[in-house]
């Protein structure tokens, strides 16, 4: 269990990146939704203990995070939103030398370790390549790779699939389900649908603040019948932004096809309910600030069923090569 208690944290300036966050993450995959600035990374680096806060408290397993950084990074996995490699070594070097820094041993050699943690991630093929010649999904699984090396109990991906293209998401999105089924997966995003597909319980964060602790069922619970879409004409779109909240819009051979919320469920003109998504719940709470008629969880309560979209997905091309 990583229990946080009113962490803040304020730069010079004053910015208050962190404005008293009180969140418990239990075993499995957990996200941690918000726009860019709204203070994710803020709080991944304090939990990685690469960052001190102003105040709070963060303990995992009861261990004192803050107090005792060293102890706590021995069972911490930690994949940062930047995460640097020297292009010019191949995957192997570059992985057996991330171990080293990390202070990771085997029993069977660092050799042995690395030739697994390739297989795992399905790098071996890629074992003697340099990194400079990696896609941006294999740097990615490369880095899965250095942050589960030790067997951690607790991993924290920040920001892990941004700029990968859709087959290299779904090959992480399972790699990721993989590791949360036997210890605490935290998944920092912006992306809506990293959260949709992966997280039975998520926290949105905004203006570094938690405004939100729900599940993506009862999110999309919230909006039922308050989500209404009509075809717009570009010059009626101001004044619709200016009296409605608009929650998408797209652009469909030179008009709009605009969703809206309306709290009272009443369809305007032109316009007819449709089923919400999760991306409509994430707009409205960033307009609102508050999703109202959500269910709020206990964040440590059994996972409901169903709530990953995974098994939608083809598993035949997670293990095709890139």
């Amino acid at each position: 269990m990583l229990s946080i208690r009113g962490l803040v944290k304020v730069y010079p300036g004053p910015v208050a990146a962190l404005q008293g966050v009180d969140l418990d993450v239990p075993v499995g995959m957990f996200g941690l939704l918000g726009p860019n600035g709204a203070g994710k990374s803020t709080l991944m680096r304090i939990l990685a203990g690469l960052l001190e806060p102003t105040s709070g408290s963060v303990r995992f397993d009861g261990k004192d995070v803050l107090a005792d950084p060293a102890a706590v990074r021995r069972t911490l996995g930690y994949l940062p939103q930047d995460f640097g490699f020297y292009p010019h070594l191949s995957g192997e070097q570059m992985l057996r030398h991330l171990l080293v820094l990390k202070g990771v041993t085997s029993p069977r050699g660092l050799k042995a370790l690395t030739g697994d943690l390739l297989e795992r991630v399905n790098l071996a093929f890629a074992a003697k390549r340099s990194v400079k010649s990696y896609s941006g999904g294999m740097r990615q699984r490369l880095g899965i790779a250095q942050a589960i090396a030790g067997d951690p109990r607790l991993v924290i991906v920040d920001e892990p699939t941004a700029g990968l293209d859709p087959e290299e998401r779904l090959r992480f999105y399972h790699l990721l389900t993989e590791l949360a089924e036997q210890r605490t997966v935290l998944l920092s995003t912006h992306i809506v649908e990293d959260v949709a597909v992966l997280c039975p319980r998520f926290a949105v964060i905004r203006g570094g603040r938690l405004v939100a602790l729900t599940t993506p069922r009862a999110a999309r619970a919230a909006l039922q019948r308050r989500i209404f879409e009509g075809v717009v004409s570009p010059a009626d779109m101001p004044e619709l932004r200016a009296t409605r909240a608009v929650t998408q819009t797209l652009l469909v051979e030179g008009r709009h096809r605009v969703r809206l919320y309306e709290p009272e469920g009443r369809a305007p003109a032109g316009f007819e309910a449709v089923e919400p998504s999760l991306e409509d719940a994430y707009l409205v709470l960033m307009r609102l600030g508050e999703l109202p008629g959500a269910e709020l969880i206990d964040a440590t309560a059994p996972a409901e069923a169903g709530a990953s979209r995974l098994d939608a997905h083809t598993p035949e091309t997670l293990g095709a090569r890139p």
